[in-house]
């Protein structure tokens, strides 16, 4: 109560509320701040309104579970980090004030979360969306729900949630969220199935889906293929009868790789330098043109791609590892009449924000290959939260064959 009481006697000078946002923002401020960010050029939520929240959060009705008696402190451990920079340099963990739980909102305890790049570039301030600073980093995980608001309606206690979209800050212990801010999984699932669900097999899945109509036996070709999103294309289209070509970058344990790749359901895996080469003529005496390519490198890679679509094929763009721009043969466009696109999950979700149907049905239907067998997660190295930067440093290393999750 003390807390809130000063904020809102401060908030009426600005003098003083200025210097309490630079003096105290990452150990009192910034918690409550951190339910949620949006985009900076939408700005729904600015710390005025963060400050007021804490107050809103102690008057709320609040509908206690048996765990809520249990609930010894008000504090939680999260990665926060102050400017953006190297990750190794400004991510520091840090206890921060967990507030009340409102009427509307959960109680819940982060039970894993990964290290996508997406993170990095975040922190380093380098990625299309950026969270007003302090923040907390992370952007997927799953979490289980500990305690309900008084009109919260679609979750209970036990019920395991992920992030509906970017931005929640996942790297802590605990937070409170919106109840719209989150939304269901199976807890039946591995757990680091539901820690990597909300990202990468989303962008396959729809990538898969929503470019081009593809029937048992038609082709796709990826680059990238051993990151989070090609394994995920790889199982997600064995699962729907689809061949894949998949194309890796040659290194020492190609071979290992490769296996495991086809382990997953992988049609071929080639090195990107057969890309160039007559032996593709070989390749498609058995397997059709691909319909669609998948890029997340750019660069040459992307390039070779697109040579090797059938007439009227798409090529659809989700990354840039090589941060090389995507070149388009001439030829390609006109006597192939290829289709160049790009795809963003976060800006689909938002274009789906209004009608949650449609990311439902992809969830469920992701979790039931889940639970068939058919989709798994990603090699990944789980390391506990308090070894967070050899974590950090592994998840930047080039060639990372794990992806790293946090355990909470």
């Amino acid at each position: 109560m003390l807390l809130c009481s000063y904020i809102t006697a401060t908030i009426k000078n600005n003098s003083l509320f200025f210097k309490f946002n630079v003096v105290f923002c990452v150990k009192m401020w910034f918690p409550v701040l951190s339910v949620g960010f949006r985009k900076r050029v939408v700005a729904k939520r600015g710390c005025v309104v963060a400050l007021l929240k804490c107050s809103k959060h102690r008057e709320a009705n609040v509908n206690h579970f048996s765990h809520s008696a249990g609930r010894s402190a008000q504090t939680c451990q999260a990665l926060i980090y102050c400017k953006h920079g190297d990750p190794s340099q400004v991510v520091q963990l840090e206890h921060v004030p967990v507030p009340q739980t409102g009427a509307k909102e959960v109680l819940v305890k982060l039970l894993a979360s990964p290290i996508n790049p997406s993170d990095i570039n975040m922190i380093q301030g380098t990625y299309a969306i950026l969270p007003d600073l302090p923040a907390v980093g992370g952007n997927e995980g799953v979490a289980q729900v500990i305690e309900v608001g008084s009109q919260v309606k679609s979750l209970k206690a036990g019920d395991w949630v992920i992030p509906r979209d970017a931005g929640l800050g996942t790297w802590r212990t605990e937070a409170v969220l919106a109840e719209e801010d989150v939304i269901s999984v199976p807890n039946n699932i591995p757990l680091l199935s539901a820690a990597t669900l909300g990202v990468n097999p989303c962008t396959a899945f729809r990538m898969l889906s929503d470019f081009e109509d593809l029937r048992p036996g038609d082709s796709v070709i990826q680059n990238a293929a051993n990151s989070g999103v090609g394994q995920a294309v790889i199982q997600i289209a064995a699962a729907r009868g689809i061949n894949t070509i998949n194309v890796i970058r040659d290194r020492p344990d190609f071979t290992q790789l490769s296996d495991r790749l086809k382990d997953m359901g992988a049609s071929y895996v080639i090195k990107e330098e057969s890309l160039r080469r007559p032996d593709m003529r070989e390749l498609f005496k058995t397997c059709s043109k691909p319909k669609l390519a998948l890029n997340g490198v750019g660069g040459k890679s992307a390039t070779e791609l697109l040579r090797h679509l059938q007439v009227g094929g798409s090529m659809v763009t989700y990354g840039g590892m090589s941060k090389q721009p995507v070149t388009v043969p001439v030829s390609a466009l006109i006597f192939k009449d290829v289709k160049v696109c790009g795809f963003w999950v976060t800006q689909w979700k938002k274009d789906h924000a209004h009608d949650g149907r449609p990311f439902r049905a992809m969830l469920d239907e992701l979790c039931s290959l889940i639970q068939q067998g058919k989709l798994r997660a990603p090699s990944c190295s789980e390391v506990h939260l308090q070894d967070y930067q050899k974590a950090l440093e592994a998840a930047m290393q080039p060639f990372a064959s794990s992806k790293q999750v946090l355990i909470m």
